[in-house]
Formats: structure tokens, C-alpha cells, sequence
């Protein structure tokens, strides 16, 4: 229990301090704000968390982003709006069953196959558009990234549905539990008659839905189809969901958890800002904060495994 909710308590204790300490950070507009602006590592954050559960994860969903939000531009352009949403999405889906097919049928492992499809994809997004971001997009793609619903941004809203999704996969789902169980042992879920190959498949493909969302976000937020963006996405998702308490070895992993690591990360950020913090120490201080977050979180476990 204390290792499950360690983190979330942390989280609450650095806010509320915060708050008390300043009245900048404690106003609504800044703290919807932080939801604005994390959004996307957040919608990011939980197709990676399945990736993780299951053992792998995923460097490619930044080039999947980017490729995203270009198809989705060019879409925009010459097609319709909805037509740019499902290229977009279908590209993100495209790629993670790339990616899992990789993993499962060449037996190429995650890190490999991801950095050689984020690498591929990224070259191929360069050469069809020259590295140049497609500009002159609709107006009203940008209530995805800059809406608001009342004061609620709609990134914010688009963020916990995913979540809400992600959750409802996991908890209630039979693939949703097999997820677990291949991430704890491939060998003895495939003796128990677990479809391990099409599980991992399934973990990546909504992985890159999930990172083409984000995409769609970013399109919504800057107004322009961007080759180079995105390309801290796979780091930032990674570590929000090791700050919410998933090992690297997989198993094991909650939405809860990604979603409060990736707020914390993002209330850390915001606080060095308000602070007046150089913006040279703020990925030190981002460091620390992981490094602090596996090594409790790596303790409790050592000490439950011992007990």
C-alpha cells in the first residue's frame, strides 16, 4: 500500500506546499495551465505505461507524434478534418503493430526495434517534407490544443478520457489482465495458454494510437504540421511513468500512477519557473526527482520482497 500511494502523496504534499508558498502557482489560470500543458506527455504517458506492464517500451512514439501531426496537417489541407483525424490515428496504429511485430515475430528487442522504427520514421518525415512544417491549417483544429470547455482546457478532457480508457483496459478487460501477466512472465502465460505474441502486439498498437493523439494535440496547439517536434516524448513519457512506480521489468503499473508522475513532473517544471530557476538546472532537478522516485520506490520493494 505505502508503495502504491507513495508517490501520489508526494505529489499532494509538493502541491499544497507550493500553494502556501506561492500565490502565483495557487491561481486557477496557472493550474490549468499545468493540465494544458502536460496534456500530451500525459495522453503519451498512457499508451507507454501498457508498454512497460508488458515488458517493453517504446522510443519511436515521438517520431510517431511528429509523423502524426504531419499527415494530419497535410490531410487538413487537401482532405477534411476528419479524414486528417483517422490518417493520423491510423498512422500512430500502423506503426505500434510495426513495432510489435518486431518484438514478437523477429524477436528484436524494444529498445532495438523502437529506435530503429523512431529513426526510420523520423528520416522518412524529413524527406517528404523536406524538414519543412506545413502551415495555413484550419482554425478549428486548434480547439484541440487551446480550447477550453468552461474553464476546462480540452486537451485536459482528451487527456482523461485516455486515461479513463487505459484504466477501464486494465481493470476490467481479459486483455487487460493478460497484459499483467505476460509482463510478469512470458514464459508461464504462454504455458497457460496466454496469447503472448497478440498481447504485446496489442500493448504497442495502442501505444501509437495513443502517441498519433498526442500528435493531433500538438497539431491543436501550434497550428502548424511539424517534423521536429516531439522529440523529447519518449524520455518524458518513460520517466512519468517510472516516477508513478513502474519498474522497467515490467508486471506491474497503475494509471493512476502515470498520471500522477506525469503532473509531478510538470508541477516541478512550472514551480522552477515561477521560482525564476535557470532553465539549465530544471532538467537536473528533473533528474533528481526520478532518481529519488526509483530509488524509494526500489527500497519499499526490497523491503516487502524481504519480509
Amino acid at each position: 500500500m505505502a508503495v502504491r500511494y507513495s508517490i501520489s502523496l508526494v505529489f499532494v504534499a509538493l502541491v499544497a506546499s507550493l500553494m502556501i508558498i506561492s500565490p502565483t502557482f495557487r491561481r486557477p489560470e496557472n493550474l490549468w495551465n499545468i493540465l494544458q500543458q502536460n496534456s500530451i506527455i500525459g495522453v503519451v504517458s498512457c499508451g507507454m505505461l501498457l508498454m512497460m506492464i508488458v515488458g517493453g517500451f517504446d522510443l519511436s512514439v515521438g517520431s510517431v507524434g511528429a509523423a502524426s501531426s504531419i499527415v494530419a496537417a497535410f490531410m487538413f489541407l487537401h482532405g477534411s478534418l476528419p479524414l486528417g483525424i483517422v490518417a493520423a490515428l491510423a498512422t500512430g496504429l500502423v506503426v505500434g503493430v510495426l513495432n510489435g511485430l518486431l518484438i514478437t515475430k523477429a524477436r528484436i528487442n524494444p529498445f532495438v526495434a523502437t529506435l530503429g522504427t523512431q529513426v526510420l520514421i523520423q528520416g522518412m518525415v524529413f524527406i517528404a517534407t523536406n524538414a519543412t512544417p506545413i502551415y495555413g491549417l484550419p482554425s478549428a483544429i486548434t480547439v484541440v490544443g487551446l480550447g477550453h470547455l468552461g474553464p476546462v482546457p480540452v486537451a485536459t478532457i482528451i487527456f482523461a478520457a485516455v486515461a479513463l480508457m487505459i484504466w477501464g483496459i486494465l481493470r476490467f478487460t481479459r486483455f487487460g489482465h493478460y497484459i499483467y501477466a505476460v509482463g510478469g512472465n512470458k514464459e508461464a502465460s504462454r504455458l497457460a495458454g496466454v496469447p503472448v505474441d497478440r498481447v504485446i502486439i496489442g500493448a504497442f498498437a495502442i501505444g501509437g494510437l495513443c502517441a498519433a493523439v498526442g500528435g493531433l494535440i500538438l497539431v491543436g496547439q501550434t497550428g502548424i504540421g511539424s517534423p521536429a517536434a516531439a522529440t523529447t516524448w519518449p524520455l518524458s513519457a518513460i520517466a512519468a511513468v517510472v516516477v508513478g512506480g513502474t519498474p522497467l521489468s515490467g508486471g506491474i503499473g497503475t494509471v493512476l500512477g502515470a498520471v500522477v508522475g506525469t503532473l509531478l513532473l510538470g508541477v516541478v517544471a512550472n514551480g522552477l519557473n515561477l521560482f525564476g530557476v535557470s532553465p539549465y538546472w530544471q532538467p537536473a532537478v528533473t533528474g533528481l526527482v526520478i532518481l529519488a522516485a526509483v530509488g524509494v520506490d526500489s527500497y519499499h520493494r526490497a523491503s516487502a520482497d524481504g519480509d
